[in-house]
């Protein structure tokens, strides 16, 4: 799928950037954190998150665009670039650095079939094995692995995800099974 310059309402959505000059996005583990709540604050008005992770110089999110009368579709964009402002400023003061921190455009592209949307949930969190963060994607802590298949309270959209694997078993497996398949995660 090619990257699109505008968001539609309704729909499904693989946003993704990388710091301004392959720099770190997150220099600290508070950092990831503050990150997370900066998105549940300005992101979940506009849009149902279906996972997440956070890498030290990249992020993925897997998103729905809310469909509602409220929101203008000229500006649904606006809630990420609040979002990425914010951090950029938390980041800035905090570490005495200026300028940008993320890449001036976010990436997305926008998902319209449910197998490319279940590879992509897949892709996501695998994603720390796959750049060699991690060896064991189900114990990376700022992914939404551990959140689906939890019974904790969560903003994510947990049961839509795990019917889409037809339950938390199916969810667990196709994730095994892509990594018993050597990292065929290429969208």
């Amino acid at each position: 799928m090619e990257s699109q310059d505008f968001l539609e309402k309704g729909s499904f959505y693989h946003i993704y950037n990388r710091g301004n000059n392959k720099e770190d996005l997150f220099l600290e583990e508070e950092n990831y954190d503050y990150f997370l709540a900066l998105l549940s604050k300005h992101l979940l008005s506009a849009v149902d998150i279906y996972a997440y992770c956070l890498l030290k110089n990249h992020f993925h999110l897997l998103v729905k665009i809310k469909d509602q009368p409220e929101l203008e579709e000229n500006k649904l964009h606006q809630p990420f670039s609040n979002l990425f402002n914010a951090y950029t400023k938390a980041v800035n003061k905090k570490y005495n650095r200026e300028g940008s921190l993320f890449r001036k455009n976010f990436k997305r592209q926008r998902i319209t079939d449910e197998q490319y949307l279940i590879n992509t949930i897949i892709y996501i969190h695998l994603n720390p094995v796959k750049h060699e963060f991690t060896k064991k994607f189900e114990k990376y802590k700022y992914s939404s692995f551990q959140s689906i298949i939890s019974e904790k309270p969560t903003k994510l959209k947990r049961t839509e995800v795990l019917d889409m694997f037809s339950g938390a078993e199916n969810f667990m497996a196709s994730h095994h099974q892509k990594v018993l398949n050597k990292f065929d995660l290429e969208l």
